[in-house]
C-alpha cells in the first residue's frame, strides 16, 4: 500500500494510501465526517487534492479501493475495463485526465471523443479527477458529453429536458395519483417517466397502480412509459402474472454490501433486466430499468469499510453504482442527492456540489443521468438552493430531473421540484421536452410556436383536449 505526501506551507502531510486519499481529496461532506474519513482541515484537503492530482490512472486498476475477492462491484469494475478504450489517456494522471477533458470538451468533436473512452474510465478514476474540478469544470465536462436511451420516448438529447412526474399519494389512493398525473401532463411534465413511489410494497397494491397508470397513458395516447418504484422482486413477480410493467425500478449503491442491504445483487439485476425486455412493450428503445443512488447510501448500510477496513469517501462508493447501472444499460438513472438527509450532505452548498459531481461522473461512464433536485426540512437547505441546482444541471445537459406537485412529496415527505420549476428552466435555458413527447403537446394544442405550455386559465383548450370537457 502506498503512502502519500504533500506540503503546504511548510506543514507536511501524510495519507496512508489511495482509499485515505481519495476520502481526505473529497470536498466537504458531513457523511464522510461521520464516516471518520474527512480532512481535518482545508489546507489538508488541499494536499490531499494536490498529491492526487500527480497520481497516474493505471495505479486505479492495481490498488483496488474495495477488494476484488470479497465485493462483486469491484470484480465487475476490473473484468469488464475495457484496455482498448483506456489506452488514449492511460499515460495521464488524474490532473492530466482533468486536463484532457477540459479540452476536449471545448472541440468540437468532444462528444465522439468522451464516448469513445467512457468503458476505459473505472468509477474510482472519474471520481477521483472530480475532487479537482470547480462547479464550472464539471458543467462543461458534463455538458459536451451525449448519452441517449429509449423506451417509447428518448431521454438525453441535446437541447431536451425530461422529467419524472412524481404523484405519490400516502395512502396510493387512485383519485389523488391520477389528479396528480393530470396535474404534471398539462404542465409538461412526464416525459422521462410516470413514477409512483408505492406506500406499501405489496405487489396488490404495486399491480392495482400499474393498471391505473396504464390506463391513463392508453386512454390519451401518451407516448410515455410508466413505473411503479416497488422492489425489483415485486415487479418480477408481476412480470410473471401479466401485470402492464414498463420500467423495472431498483435503488442501487456502489459496494456488494450496500446492494445486499438492498435485496440486490448482480445476478438478480440482470435478471430483471432481462425480464422487463422480454415483454417488449417500449416504441423507439428496449432499456427497460430504472435505477436509483444516493451519497451516504453505502454508510447508512454500514457497508462503506474498503482496503485494510478503512472507510471510503461517499461521492467515491457513489460513483461505484453507476458501473452496477452501466452493467444494465437503463433508461433512466437518478440520483436522490438531497434525500438521504443532512447527515450526509449537510446543507445546500454540499446538495448542490454533490449533485454536480453525481451528474458528472455518471454521464462520464455514460449513463443517462439525471437527478433527484431535493432536501429534507431537517437540512440547513431551501428552494434557493434548489433554484440554483436545477439551473446548474440544465446548463449542464442533465437526462432529467422529478417533478412533484407544488415540490412538496406528501407522501416521502421532502421537497423536491415542482412541474412550475421544469417549465422555468425550460424556458430559461431553451429546452424542451423528450421529441416524442413534445409532438404529443403540440398535437393536442397544449404548446404555443415556441413550444411553451399554454395558459389552461386563459384558453382552457389543453384542459379539454386533455379530459374532453367543455
Amino acid at each position: 500500500m502506498s503512502k502519500y505526501t504533500q506540503q503546504v506551507s511548510g506543514t507536511t502531510y501524510q495519507f496512508d494510501g489511495l482509499v485515505d486519499l481519495m476520502s481526505k481529496a473529497s470536498a466537504r461532506r458531513s457523511g464522510d465526517e461521520l464516516a471518520g474519513c474527512a480532512a481535518a482541515s482545508d489546507a489538508e484537503r488541499a494536499a490531499a487534492q494536490w498529491a492526487l492530482a500527480e497520481v497516474p490512472l493505471e495505479t486505479f486498476l492495481e490498488d483496488l479501493l474495495v477488494p476484488y475477492e470479497t465485493d462483486e462491484v469491484t470484480r465487475l469494475i476490473v473484468d469488464s475495463h475495457d484496455r482498448g478504450a483506456f489506452s488514449p489517456v492511460a499515460h495521464l494522471t488524474v490532473g492530466g485526465l482533468r486536463d484532457w477533458l477540459l479540452e476536449v470538451a471545448a472541440s468540437p468533436g468532444a462528444a465522439a471523443a468522451l464516448a469513445s473512452v467512457a468503458a476505459g474510465l473505472t468509477p474510482e478514476m472519474v471520481a477521483a479527477v472530480s475532487k479537482l474540478m470547480r462547479n464550472q469544470d464539471l458543467i462543461a465536462v458534463a455538458r459536451a458529453v451525449r448519452v441517449t436511451s429509449a423506451f417509447r420516448t428518448t431521454v438525453g438529447l441535446p437541447g431536451t429536458l425530461a422529467t419524472r412526474l412524481q404523484p405519490n399519494h400516502p395512502t396510493d389512493d387512485p383519485r389523488g395519483i391520477a389528479a396528480a398525473t393530470l396535474d404534471g401532463l398539462l404542465l409538461g411534465s412526464g416525459d422521462a417517466v410516470i413514477g409512483v413511489n408505492p406506500a406499501t410494497d405489496s405487489p396488490h397494491a404495486t399491480s392495482e397502480l400499474l393498471y391505473l397508470l396504464d390506463e391513463i397513458r392508453q386512454r390519451f395516447e401518451i407516448p410515455a412509459q410508466s413505473c411503479v418504484l416497488s422492489h425489483v422482486t415485486t415487479t418480477m413477480e408481476l412480470i410473471e402474472q401479466g401485470a402492464p410493467v414498463d420500467l423495472v425500478f431498483q435503488s442501487v449503491a456502489g459496494t456488494e454490501g450496500a446492494n445486499s442491504g438492498f435485496g440486490v445483487n448482480l445476478a438478480l439485476l440482470r435478471e430483471a433486466n432481462e425480464a422487463g425486455r422480454s415483454l417488449h412493450r417500449g416504441t423507439v428503445g428496449d432499456n427497460v430499468m430504472y435505477l436509483e443512488t444516493g451519497q451516504g447510501s453505502a454508510l447508512s448500510a454500514g457497508a462503506h469499510l474498503g482496503t485494510g477496513g478503512r472507510p471510503v469517501d461517499q461521492q467515491t462508493l457513489e460513483a461505484r453504482a453507476y458501473a452496477v447501472c452501466r452493467d444494465l444499460e437503463p433508461l433512466l438513472v437518478n440520483t436522490v442527492v438531497g434525500f438521504i438527509g443532512p447527515e450526509y450532505l449537510y446543507d445546500g452548498k454540499q446538495i448542490i456540489r454533490a449533485g454536480l459531481e453525481d451528474h458528472f461522473c455518471a454521464k462520464l461512464l455514460g449513463l443517462p443521468m439525471g437527478v433527484d433536485v431535493c432536501y429534507t426540512n431537517h437540512a440547513e437547505a431551501d428552494q434557493d438552493d434548489m433554484d440554483s441546482l436545477l439551473t446548474l444541471l440544465g446548463a449542464a445537459g442533465t437526462a432529467f430531473v422529478i417533478a412533484v406537485p407544488g415540490a412538496d412529496d406528501v407522501m416521502l415527505g421532502y421537497q423536491s421540484l415542482s412541474f412550475h420549476d421544469v417549465l422555468y428552466v425550460r424556458q430559461v435555458l431553451g429546452l424542451t421536452p423528450a421529441p416524442e413527447f413534445a409532438a404529443w403537446l403540440d398535437r393536442l394544442g397544449m404548446v404555443d410556436a415556441r413550444g411553451r405550455i399554454l395558459d389552461i386559465d386563459a384558453t382552457g383548450s389543453p384542459l379539454r383536449a386533455l379530459t374532453g370537457t367543455r
